[in-house]
């Protein structure tokens, strides 16, 4: 079995953060709890190894991309090529929270990290544990939920399997997550924003704002 620490989500101890920087800056991967699901993943550094374990402990294609949890509202003017109005109040109003902004990646970003079409998936968490975590290691956490793909995301560290703690390199237990949904998913890329996935933010306040 991984390594299962207990912790805080708003108040981790420094112990904790000390180890989990350690895993994350050393090329690992971190199981964590964020405000709406738990999830997997690695430092969003340029060739990290991390990166493709997460893909194999997941069983999910590598076509698909990770969505990056980052730490402040500055990241989104440096990982996005372009930030519309609408984007921008969007990002004010739920930031940090669950919303997950997909936007056309400036040259800040790896191209491992890139969709096919140039995008980047971020998401500013409510979560004071992740964000110190992506400020220690200088990058932003490629995040998806911890699940075997196909099965329900965990929305506490008891739901995480025993597969997956067992092939990350260590797993952080915050007990339930405070929102246990899915972050809501917004695109910024065609000519209008659409929502890709409603989750805890109802798409209906999302579209509210859009026809202001």
């Amino acid at each position: 079995m991984g390594k299962v620490l207990r912790v805080s989500q708003q108040s981790p101890s420094a112990e904790v953060l000390a180890e989990a920087t350690y895993v994350l800056s050393a090329g690992g991967v971190l199981v964590m709890p964020t405000d709406s699901v738990y999830g997997i993943g690695c430092a969003a550094t340029p060739d990290n190894p991390a990166h493709q374990r997460i893909f194999e402990i997941k069983r999910r294609s590598l076509s698909q991309t990770l969505p990056w949890l980052v730490a402040d509202f500055e990241d989104l003017n440096r990982y996005a090529a372009s930030i519309s109005a609408s984007a921008l109040e969007l990002v004010t109003q739920y930031w940090p929270g669950a919303l997950t902004v997909v936007v056309r990646a400036s040259n800040a970003v790896p191209e491992q990290y890139r969709g096919a079409d140039g995008t980047i998936a971020l998401r500013m968490p409510d979560s004071n544990l992740v964000r110190e975590l992506a400020r220690r290691v200088g990058a932003p956490l490629a995040t998806t939920s911890a699940n075997t793909h196909g099965l329900a995301a965990a929305t506490s560290g008891l739901d995480v399997e025993e597969r997956i703690v067992a092939e990350a390199d260590l797993t952080l237990d915050g007990g339930p997550a405070p929102l246990a949904v899915a972050s809501t998913i917004v695109s910024f890329v065609g000519e209008r924003p659409q929502v890709l996935r409603e989750g805890a933010i109802p798409a209906h306040r999302i579209i509210k704002i859009f026809a202001q």
